[in-house]
């Protein structure tokens, strides 16, 4: 698959398609997670310099990040391609970016350490549970994701809002408010 070609595939993955199990775009998901599970290693593989570190982050989402941008490895994607990230943006430690339907993380975000963030939901009939249901997430500039965060497919983090460690958030949260508890619920606004 060329690069427009599979532009073109991410794009469709980010305004949520479904990729039938066993089809051609199942095929494209295997693909990129080979790639990506290459990269990855390398990156959770001995000391880096924050630079390399960023660099090899860069071939992993293949696009370029900000000289502001922080990753604290290890770090776990199986697709890493959807991955859209802003300047001084800081992820800790042992986080997990299911980003094929596309995670956006906007400027001064930062997320604690083993959050996760799933842009796929599987289909509930027996028979579709191969199927991959898309749909992004956001994050918003100045948000805060706490320790061990659940983030779930189609889910907007409003602008400086806090999600609280151990959260599973279900649903959109409004900006500048504090959520927390499984499902998440607001706590208070800011």
């Amino acid at each position: 698959m060329d690069k427009i070609q599979l532009e073109n595939t991410l794009s469709l993955w980010r305004e949520g398609t479904c990729v039938k199990g066993g089809s051609e775009g199942h095929q494209v998901m295997h693909a990129l997670a080979q790639e990506a599970l290459q990269v990855v290693a390398k990156l959770n593989t001995g000391y880096h310099t924050p630079e390399e570190v960023r660099s090899i982050f860069s071939e992993l989402i293949g696009k370029p990040v900000d000289e502001t941008f922080t990753v604290f490895p290890p770090f776990y994607t199986e697709c890493g391609k959807n991955t859209f990230i802003g300047k001084n943006v800081f992820i800790n430690f042992g986080c997990h970016f299911q980003d094929q339907g596309g995670i956006f993380i906007e400027d001064n975000a930062l997320i604690g350490p083993h959050v996760e963030m799933a842009t796929i939901n599987h289909g509930k009939n027996p028979s579709e549970r191969s199927d991959n249901h898309m749909s992004s997430i956001h994050i918003g500039k100045g948000a805060w994701i706490g320790a061990n965060a659940t983030i779930l497919p189609g889910v907007t983090i409003g602008d400086y809002a806090i999600v609280a460690a151990g959260a599973v958030v279900t649903k959109n949260v409004a900006p500048g408010t504090v959520v927390g508890g499984v499902p998440a619920k607001v706590i208070s606004e800011i």
